[in-house]
């Protein structure tokens, strides 16, 4: 349709400090409506990925360039309850996928977490809905579901663990299957702890603090997080002695350090050494912070527990690394904690109760007492 003109000599429609208005108006509505809709905007600092990226290959270079792990600890639990109670069902949620679609929903923020919101997603799931139906909009629910099986892929499954008998006045084996992975503090040992993942280090350089700090007694043991081998062990002037395990699908790496002087780690281990999650592996303690080895420089016993994410070994070490914020997690696995018993004789502490876990290449080697 044409528009009849007034004036052969048409005018501007608007004048320029009405355009510049109008143009600052749009900006402000751009922004406040990416903080309404965060997942329409893309996750930061990284590289979508698809389903069918392999996060191993370097050539293609499409893994995953860094998270930020944000799912809160009563997240994780309503997830896991939900899997383990329908497991064997005919509709069994798996937790990774419940908060994957949430991580795709809130864009991440998981301050935004009310159960219902998962409650509504299970019930969907059980009226015939299929996960992929209600994740096919969903463009970034792909990045969430790798970046959250990176961080929690190995720690839910069925394994084999012995649980005490009164009748038997012994401990029996039964077959489980639910959450296989502990709190890195064994049980009935206290400890405090807030979230200070990123505040300031000075020590040496100037750096961000990239882990966790679980403030407990000298000599308390250390407990393997998850099933994996003993990649590093040894001296290191900021982190004293240290561990750190890698998972056997190797997209985790535990990091322990600060550990006790003189007898930090568990007699049983060397590097290459297969750990069960619920091992004994050492003591907590307060080492570090200077080049001579064996050094308590640290004021404050504590372990600093940290994880480290591996989508492509380029991101092993250097500028690349990427360390999540691990303060939920560890609130989430403190509702399973390895009960440890002393050797009189050597010191050394043992778990008390066996595990056998399947992703153990081999089987696995009991850590007993006897």
């Amino acid at each position: 349709m044409k528009v009849k003109q007034n004036s052969p000599s048409p005018q501007p429609l608007l004048s320029k400090g009405a355009s510049v208005f109008i143009l600052a108006e749009l900006v402000a509505l751009a922004i406040l409506t990416s903080m309404l809709f965060p997942q329409a905007a893309p996750p930061p600092m990284r590289e979508a990925v698809t389903s069918s990226t392999k996060a191993s290959d370097s050539n293609a270079g499409h893994f995953i360039k860094w998270v930020d792990f944000n799912v809160t600890a009563d997240a994780m639990r309503q997830a896991l309850r939900l899997d383990v109670d329908s497991y064997g069902q005919d509709v069994h949620p798996n937790w990774l996928e419940l908060l994957a679609y949430l991580g795709a929903r809130y864009g991440g923020d998981f301050s935004r977490f009310r159960p219902d919101h998962m409650d509504d997603l299970v019930k969907k799931l059980q009226e015939g809905a299929t996960m992929e139906s209600l994740t096919a909009d969903m463009k970034y629910y792909p990045y969430y579901l790798e970046a959250y099986s990176a961080v929690l892929g190995g720690m839910v499954g069925t394994y084999d663990i012995q649980i005490p008998d009164e009748a038997a006045g012994e401990p029996i084996w039964v077959t489980k299957y639910g959450l296989k992975a502990f709190s890195p503090i064994a049980k009935n040992y206290p400890y405090q702890d807030f979230d200070d993942f990123g505040v300031s280090r000075s020590y040496g350089f100037k750096r961000q603090h990239l882990g966790h700090d679980l403030m407990g007694q000298v000599g308390t043991p250390v407990i393997a997080v998850e099933s994996g081998y003993v990649e590093a062990m040894g001296w290191n002037q900021y982190g004293g002695w240290r561990l750190g395990i890698r998972s056997f699908d190797q997209k985790r790496y535990y990091y322990y350090a600060h550990l006790r002087k003189n007898y930090p780690y568990h007699k049983t281990l060397k590097e290459g050494s297969y750990v069960q999650a619920g091992d004994v592996i050492g003591y907590l303690g307060r080492t570090g912070y200077s080049r001579t080895e064996n050094t308590n420089n640290i004021n404050e016993p504590h372990l600093h527990f940290g994880m480290q994410l591996i989508f492509d070994e380029s991101q092993k070490e250097g500028n690349n690394e990427i360390w999540i914020d691990c303060y939920e997690l560890v609130k989430f696995l403190a509702m399973n904690r390895s009960e440890t018993v002393k050797n009189q004789e050597t010191k050394e502490y043992y778990r008390v109760y066996q595990m056998k876990d399947p992703a153990i290449p081999g089987g696995a080697v009991s850590q007993s007492l006897h």
